[in-house]
């Protein structure tokens, strides 16, 4: 283990040392809001592999909605225990986004957008027109909690670290993906797509996997967030959410695993900072997307890659 790498271990295992402890020094507030950030960091980061391909989507809320009925649904209604409905939750999102496919894919950019758009808007739409099973507009109320050994998940603190395993160990099999072969040739169907083709590469077949794996953890995700929440309306999973998370993707920064990351946190922070700003909250945001576009076109990634550039600079010169 080189000298970067043990850094980065050091790094990392301080962080995560950092979170297991956190929660015990919060007031009930900010430990919530610990919960919805984590969950948020796994949303960025499954929207982020379907950008590898070059196609940015409006739907992937919509599918995060998608788990988190799955999983209400399921666990209220037909009896089936949380800790089974959570990974049903992602697979069913990510059958759906494997059906929806075939008519998305035949279109791509700016076309894509719009299309992920109102097939998402179709399917929010259906959770407010059926009032069976769906619950209308109105949703459905009190989803069970998970269960475990007298664990009260009920309880902030211990729904913190479910979430934090669960999370944890996505991120891991996302970055894993990322860093495989299959990750590569994501990138090569974005960046040279005619010459993967001519190389035998399905770039339709690897479109469709990155859109089934995103909304598999994105699902997962949803139903993280309705089984804390208690209810799951259709109201969650609005275009006005999706906005926030295009937001934190692009300031945070995209080329890079952590960069989305990085966007969530600091405009979590921000947000929640400005709760007694409300109505402004909006012009806010959308004056950092501009500064951000205009001045960090890379994204707050950069900031930290170019620490690094200068760190590694100081080092070969001293």
């Amino acid at each position: 283990m080189n000298k970067f790498n043990l850094t980065q271990f050091v790094v990392m295992l301080t962080l995560f040392i950092g979170l297991i402890l956190l929660p015990h020094y919060l007031r009930y507030q900010h430990q919530d809001f610990m919960i919805f950030l984590i969950i948020n960091v796994l949303v960025v980061v499954s929207y982020r592999l379907m950008t590898l391909t070059g196609e940015w989507s409006l739907i992937h809320i919509v599918m995060m909605g998608v788990g988190a009925y799955t999983s209400a649904l399921m666990s209220k209604h037909m009896g089936v225990s949380v800790w089974l409905t959570i990974p049903l939750a992602g697979l069913s999102a990510a059958v759906l986004a494997g059906l929806l496919s075939t008519p998305l894919f035949r279109m791509t950019q700016f076309y894509f957008l719009i299309g992920s758009f109102a097939v998402g808007e179709a399917i929010r739409l259906a959770w407010i027109f059926f009032i069976k099973p769906f619950g209308g507009s109105s949703g459905i109320s009190s989803v069970p909690s998970p269960e475990l050994l007298g664990i009260d998940f009920m309880d902030p603190i211990p729904y913190y670290y479910l979430v934090l395993i669960v999370v944890s160990l996505c991120l891991w099999v996302l970055y894993r993906i990322e860093k495989s072969r299959i990750g590569l040739t994501l990138n090569a169907v974005h960046w040279k797509a005619p010459l993967a083709q001519s190389v035998g590469v399905n770039t339709w077949k690897y479109r469709t996997l990155a859109f089934m794996v995103a909304s598999l953890f994105v699902g997962i995700a949803g139903a993280l967030k309705i089984h804390y929440l208690g209810n799951v309306t259709p109201h969650q999973f609005g275009v006005g959410s999706m906005v926030f998370v295009l937001i934190w993707v692009i300031v945070g920064g995209y080329n890079t695993f952590y960069g989305p990351i990085i966007g969530a946190v600091v405009l979590s922070v921000l947000d929640e900072s400005l709760r007694n700003l409300n109505e402004y909250r909006p012009a806010i945001y959308g004056v950092l997307l501009i500064i951000s576009i205009m001045f960090m076109p890379k994204g707050l990634e950069h900031i930290s890659q170019g620490l690094k550039d200068w760190i590694k600079t100081a080092k070969s010169s001293s």
